[in-house]
């Protein structure tokens, strides 16, 4: 399965859909238990490290990227209107492994979405970004080859149960 990346640069916004190749509990699941989170999230070499979550309206999950020499990039995802198994939204911001968010960063507003298809289950992803610039700075970043790396990593996962 590929994973679609579209952009409407006029509206700040880019689109993500991957179709998973397993049942909507597994992969609602491995969107939101950090013990599977942690073995996708990251692209390999590196590696994803929850330090604290608590998956509810209000919680965060504040996690790192860890690479191959050591070094460690922070992350916060603040969770709100969840409804299981359908939706979740969050507001992911660059970080210290405190928490404190880093204001040099974009801050990014995702909503991810779950439906049931013949084949498994669609994750669709809208990500609304402050400006114009934040959005080209995640693309210079790597995102889009990171992210796609990491849904092959989920693929993995699915496809050793």
């Amino acid at each position: 399965m590929k994973t679609i990346f579209t952009k409407d640069l006029a509206n700040k916004k880019m689109f993500i859909t991957r179709e998973f190749s397993a049942p909507l509990e597994q992969v609602w699941q491995a969107w939101t238990d950090p013990k599977i989170l942690e073995q996708w999230f990251a692209p390999k070499p590196w590696k994803a490290k929850t330090k604290t979550m608590n998956f509810k309206d209000g919680g965060t999950w504040l996690y790192c990227m860890e690479g191959p020499a050591g070094e460690k990039h922070w992350g916060i995802a603040a969770f709100k209107n969840i409804i299981s198994f359908k939706s979740y939204e969050s507001l992911d911001s660059f970080c210290d492994e405190n928490g404190k968010i880093n204001q040099e960063f974009p801050t990014t507003q995702w909503k991810n979405s779950f439906s049931e298809t013949a084949n498994g289950t669609l994750v669709e992803i809208e990500m609304t970004f402050s400006n114009l610039e934040a959005l080209q700075k995640m693309l210079e970043m790597g995102f889009e080859t990171g992210f796609t790396m990491a849904h092959g990593n989920l693929d993995e996962i699915f496809n050793t149960k």
